[in-house]
């Protein structure tokens, strides 16, 4: 079977993550995969799958949306043509394109699938107030001419169909992560750090990660030198707050860490890690964490409450972050044998619920069914 995925590569976030092990790992299942992205002679990383890339020009792009050209549709429309896929995989970047899709593929007879990404507070009366509700108003009722669309949780499906998106069309996949390489193990992350207890968080540094919070909380938990936190990620306020939480207050502002081995030997290293977001989807960070054996702290944003619920890990609402974290911080930090359980129950729940191999089973099993309903209507 012959995919067309429309997706990102960069900037680096959670959707390029997807694109890059979705795709790896149908290639790996022996499909003929062509990636459709914004780009311009950008190098990508090596661990890139080998597939067919097709450029898509664009104004701007960010981490959050994608500003295409004039152009854009109609190369999208000529490479569809050429290509002649079995099927087009859309994962939504946030560009105009997103809506233009079901038209360009009911032209040429492709089934479409979507998998709608956009953040969001897990609970309603929050969401439904947020700019993040306005999206998915804004989207609905393109992709309510999708042939299926993709979400990570029942309070996405439920947003949805609510807002007019047939209940059959939507389909609830989980991500997933590969438990093979995200997987306990040694490392000498401590040793290099002088460190004693390692805290991480890794993701984008934005204000909806929230991240602020957690270096309040730690500032004010006074750990002491042998217990550090470690920043990885970039993002717009990365700068700013730098400036006021640094290794005197035993934080370490990693960066951006493009080696995805070095990432995992990180977080190996680490005893507990911690999600302060807002809003969120289902996020990576959290299930690659809890893959390897790391004890978890996280907001209900998005789905992540629900991934570390029934002992899995300890979930934190969305306001009073830093109050939470006062209060849990001196707690992890001086019973390892809380993390040390806590670890091995997150693990047990990836094992159970959120493995790639199951993602990518219960996708193929969605595209045999898009294919078969769409070709009883041709």
């Amino acid at each position: 079977m012959h995919i067309a995925w429309l997706g990102k590569k960069t900037p680096f976030c959670g959707n390029v993550t997807y694109g890059r092990e979705i795709t790896n790992s149908l290639l790996d299942r022996g499909y003929r995969v062509s990636f459709l992205h914004f780009t311009e002679a950008e190098i990508c990383p090596v661990d890139w799958p080998e597939c067919n890339e097709i450029a898509l020009p664009f104004l701007y792009k960010s981490q959050i949306y994608t500003i295409p050209t004039l152009k854009s549709s109609k190369i999208l429309r000529k490479s569809l043509q050429q290509l002649k896929p079995n099927l087009v995989h859309a994962s939504l970047t946030l560009s105009t394109l997103d809506f233009l899709l079901p038209e360009i593929c009911e032209e040429l007879n492709l089934p479409l699938i979507a998998t709608f990404h956009p953040a969001f507070d897990s609970k309603i009366r929050n969401l439904s107030s947020s700019t993040q509700y306005l999206t998915y108003q804004l989207y609905a009722p393109f992709l309510a001419n999708y042939d299926r669309v993709i979400v990570f949780s029942q309070i996405q499906k439920d947003l949805l169909v609510k807002l007019g998106v047939p209940d059959y069309k939507v389909v609830i996949i989980p991500n997933g992560v590969d438990i093979d390489k995200y997987s306990p193990g040694d490392s000498d992350i401590k040793y290099h750090l002088k460190a004693k207890r390692l805290f991480v968080y890794q993701g984008r540094i934005a204000t909806e990660k929230n991240v602020e919070a957690l270096l309040k909380a730690w500032k004010l938990s006074k750990l002491g030198n042998d217990s550090k936190l470690l920043i990885l990620g970039d993002g717009p306020l990365k700068s700013s707050l730098e400036q006021f939480y640094t290794e005197e207050d035993a934080i370490i502002w990693f960066g951006f860490v493009g080696n995805e081995q070095k990432r995992i030997d990180i977080l190996r290293g680490c005893d507990v890690f911690i999600l302060p977001s807002l809003v969120e989807g289902l996020s990576l960070s959290l299930l690659e964490a809890m893959a390897t054996g790391l004890a978890c702290i996280a907001t209900d944003a998005g789905a992540d409450g629900e991934v570390l619920e029934n002992g899995a890990g300890v979930v934190l609402e969305t306001q009073g972050v830093t109050t939470q974290l006062k209060t849990l911080l001196p707690l992890f930090n001086e019973h390892p044998e809380i993390t040390k359980l806590l670890g091995a129950k997150a693990r047990q729940k990836v094992l159970e619920k959120y493995t790639l191999k199951d993602n990518i089973t219960r996708l193929e099993k969605l595209y045999i069914e898009t294919l078969k309903n769409k070709k009883q209507f041709i």
